[in-house]
């Protein structure tokens, strides 16, 4: 069984001979400086030498090399749609970049941040009068389907269409500032609805020229978003039922109407309050499940209550197990989570969110050697392994 007929035999929920695996998209790859300690590790070989390719300009997140993805056994290959309309700045020793919609980022030592945002008034005078991104700006795309096309002719990983940068919820935070927008949707909800339309609107028309391109030859795609935190919501869950939900929905068929490409939603936090909510809209596939957040810990019970209407990507945790966890230990986790959550199919195992400088090469090389190591094994292998580890 090829990665591409895994995937689709997974994502109906059924048996597979192992665990699909991937690393490499815009959450889900490494920091520059933790790529160039690994390019150490390995003796610096010749084969790894995109340092410099930055994949996520905020996370400074890179490329990797096609020798380390197949090293490492990943199944998916990602289409990376390309900045445009950014537009770098220095200020007094501080280099930065306003993206597309005009939000301010500055750097941090080691990623950039938000500084600045451009709707500052939250009046509709202003929102008529913002300079806007162009979503026919042919460059976001150019060479994609290229790319689509040989990947798709000339082999059988899993092609998946990355993010264009940003989402309905998280943009409309970027340009309005998280404070306000906030109080927008609560207080002012007329602007906050407007704000929300836009954007939509925006992003559909984004992605219809994104799937005229990678559409034929996509088998998923990712969208990023954010509605938790550590403990909670963002929001409670009748604010989002209300003002948010319906927008991601229409954004979400609009998805379905140009391909059979399978959505992956990206949120990190605590976010299980609104599981049904997101399989409601026709989520396929959520990532990260972040194990290290309040109603995501136990993977069981997530698959014994979702698992037959929601696919599960991620789950390897980044903020306690990678960088505080032996290799052992490690290897101890994977097994729990191909266990928990692999079990009939519906599993993709990866990092749940970028793999920082803070993890030692150890843990990310036991990572992936655990994967391939453990991705076939059946529930009682696993459970051995959880048990004597």
């Amino acid at each position: 069984m090829n990665p591409r007929e895994r995937f689709l035999k997974a994502m109906n929920h059924q048996a597979t001979d192992r665990v699909l695996v991937d690393m490499g998209k815009q959450v889900g790859s490494l920091h520059k400086f933790e790529y160039q300690k690994l390019y150490e590790h390995l003796g610096e070989p010749e084969w790894m030498q995109n340092h410099g390719v930055i994949l996520d300009k905020m996370a400074q997140t890179v490329v990797p090399d096609e020798a380390l993805l197949q090293k490492f056994g990943v199944d998916f290959r990602w289409l990376i749609p390309h900045w445009v309309g950014v537009k770098p700045f220095e200020e007094k020793g501080r280099t930065g970049y306003y993206d597309m919609w005009g939000t301010t980022f500055s750097e941090m030592e080691d990623y950039f941040a938000i500084t600045a945002t451009p709707l500052t008034e939250g009046t509709m005078e202003e929102l008529e009068n913002h300079p806007w991104p162009d979503p026919d700006d042919p460059r976001m795309f150019t060479g994609l389907r290229e790319q689509a096309k040989n990947l798709f002719e000339n082999s059988d990983y899993v092609i998946g269409a990355d993010g264009i940068k940003g989402g309905i919820l998280q943009t409309c935070l970027w340009l309005r500032g998280y404070d306000k927008f906030f109080l927008d949707l609560a207080m002012n909800k007329d602007y906050a609805d407007a704000l929300l339309e836009k954007v939509l609107d925006l992003y559909c028309r984004m992605y219809t020229n994104y799937f005229r391109e990678v559409g034929d030859y996509a088998q998923l795609v990712y969208i990023t978003d954010d509605l938790g935190t550590q403990v909670s919501l963002l929001m409670s869950p009748k604010m989002f039922r209300e003002q948010v939900k319906p927008k991601f929905k229409t954004f979400n068929d609009h998805l379905k109407s140009l391909s059979d490409a399978k959505i992956m939603f990206h949120s990190d936090g605590a976010i299980d309050p609104l599981l049904e909510d997101l399989i409601e809209i026709g989520v396929d596939i959520l990532n990260p499940v972040q194990t290290s957040t309040k109603g995501l810990e136990n993977t069981l019970e997530i698959k014994e209550k979702y698992g037959a209407r929601l696919s599960f990507h991620g789950a390897i945790d980044v903020q306690q197990i990678m960088p505080n966890s032996s290799v052992a230990e490690i290897k101890r986790e994977v097994a729990r989570r191909i266990h928990d959550l692999g079990s009939g199919g519906g599993y993709i195992l990866a990092p749940c969110h970028n793999i920082g400088y803070d993890i030692p090469v150890e843990n990310v090389l036991a990572l992936f050697e655990a994967a391939q190591e453990f991705g076939g094994m059946d529930q009682s292998e696993l459970k051995k392994i959880m048990e004597n580890s």
